[in-house]
């Protein structure tokens, strides 16, 4: 089944790499953990990516991409790419207007 299915699992954000900073102006208590957007994981598994890989690495810790960050621009252009849609595909808005259908790139990695 996973052969003509994707499986994708992520969040929105990650959480604060320590204990008591605040990304989102709220005061939280000194023992506490913010959300932290920028550095988070995902798995995807199907439509042919490779079993069991990692793609990308963060730093020590966790509190940014180290090695080959994803934007979640890329992850949709992937989700499309592995589903079979272009993910250059120009699409039309509700003013008949020509947009790109997401600006990202495809992580071809996955299927190596």
């Amino acid at each position: 089944m996973l052969k003509e299915t994707l499986v994708v699992a992520v969040g929105e954000f990650g959480r604060s790499p320590r204990i008591g900073v605040s990304t989102s102006g709220n005061s939280n208590a000194p023992d506490g953990r913010d959300h932290w957007p920028y550095c988070y994981s995902a798995v995807v598994a199907g439509c042919g990516i490779a079993r069991g890989a990692q793609y990308g690495e963060s730093d020590q810790t966790a509190s940014s991409p180290k090695d080959k960050p994803v934007h979640p621009n890329d992850l949709l252009a992937t989700t499309y790419y592995a589903l079979g849609i272009d993910p250059d595909m120009i699409v039309l808005n509700h003013l008949n207007q020509p947009r790109e259908l997401v600006k990202g790139k495809v992580v071809a990695e996955l299927w190596s």
